[in-house]
């Protein structure tokens, strides 16, 4: 282990022809950013002045995975965590078997993969074990019915579901080699045509994803009739270590747009316990809620939508987002810095007074 005047000599020599960063913000997408355009990072100060600084269990579970799926990644880590320096590998793919962090779902892993899967030099076969379902990170569900589409040619399965605290979840994720993304034009996401979802429930009675389903229907038949709710109700190896319940919804446009929202119970042990009635009616809100907004990208893919832009042939790409400003600004300038790309954005109004569009640069 190096000293620590030998560790900062060291970096400062590497970090002046790469990147350096302050902070742990942003921590998951600078680094598969670096993966993919093959600069180097520096991160400092990472969580310098907390009570107990460095990187997280999870974080840490994230650089494992990162190394699993490159070839020839260096990676260093002082002796108090609070900087990482970070030079990417190759992108190889292959089979790879990772057991995530309990802190945060499979979902947290799973959309690093799916912005670096495409790119690898063999087809990725990867088995993810831990939480599948949580309130924080979106769940495999949600990635499955909205990621997954809009990427195409994808395939990942549920094979054990595994609620937070425990875990116990399993997911296997397939994805081919595109060798080229086509450039984009979607600026018209259409009209609502049907809504379809999933309600889970592992460890608890059947009923639970019934009662979600029905006080879920009472709020979207009021707007909609083709609505198909499923209930996937697992038990035994394939429940998982904690029980738990949840919704996934996801409405379908007529031009192929899938907008989405979903709520899950409070984890055992953790918080107020959670009514499956206020699950199915909240969750329901929230769809219409992100029908709102509109756009071609719900909310849960805008990075993902934007780094396929910013990946794709040299020509120009158009989408819709929403009024969800959750990760589009610092993306577009994030992608800007390591990939010295160029994009443009406008705000469109809704004028209530006419019903047209205004649009403002």
């Amino acid at each position: 282990m190096p000293t620590n005047e030998a560790w900062q000599k060291h970096n400062n020599n590497m970090a002046s022809q790469g990147l350096v960063y302050d902070g742990c913000n942003y921590f998951r997408q600078r680094l598969v950013l670096s993966t993919l355009s093959g600069k180097r990072v520096k991160i400092r100060n990472i969580r310098s002045r907390e009570d107990e600084p460095g990187l997280r269990d999870f974080e840490a579970s994230f650089i494992r995975l990162l190394d699993k799926v490159t070839n020839g990644s260096r990676i260093e880590i002082n002796q108090t965590g609070t900087v990482l320096f970070y030079q990417p590998g190759l992108l190889y793919g292959g089979s790879v078997e990772h057991d995530c962090n309990p802190q945060r779902s499979i979902g947290y892993y799973l959309e690093a993969l799916l912005l670096l899967a495409p790119f690898m030099k063999t087809s990725l076969q990867a088995t993810l074990k831990g939480v599948t379902n949580d309130p924080t990170d979106p769940t495999v569900d949600l990635l499955k019915l909205t990621s997954i589409p809009l990427m195409k040619k994808f395939g990942m399965m549920v094979v054990k579901r595994g609620m937070a605290p425990g875990g116990g979840g399993e997911v296997v994720f397939k994805c081919p080699v595109r060798r080229t993304i086509k450039p984009v034009q979607l600026t018209d996401p259409g009209k609502i045509k049907r809504i379809r979802g999933i309600a889970y429930s592992v460890r608890v009675s059947p009923q639970m994803g019934n009662r979600i389903v029905e006080s879920a229907r009472s709020v979207l038949n009021q707007f909609l009739p083709d609505i198909y709710i499923y209930t996937d109700h697992m038990k035994g190896t394939h429940s998982g270590k904690s029980p738990g319940f949840g919704l996934t919804l996801v409405a379908e446009t007529l031009n192929g747009t899938f907008l989405s929202a979903e709520m899950s119970s409070t984890p055992q042990g953790q918080g107020e316990p959670v009514l499956p009635e206020d699950i199915g009616k909240n969750c329901a809100k929230r769809l219409l809620e992100e029908i709102y907004r509109g756009g071609c990208v719900d909310s849960s893919n805008q990075s993902l939508a934007l780094l396929l832009m910013t990946l794709g042939q040299p020509d120009v790409s158009k989408v819709l987002l929403g009024l969800s400003l959750r990760t589009r600004s610092n993306s577009s300038d994030t992608y800007e810095i390591f990939f010295r790309s160029c994009s443009k954005s406008k705000s469109r109004n809704l004028s209530k007074t006419n019903g047209k569009a205004e649009t403002k640069p």
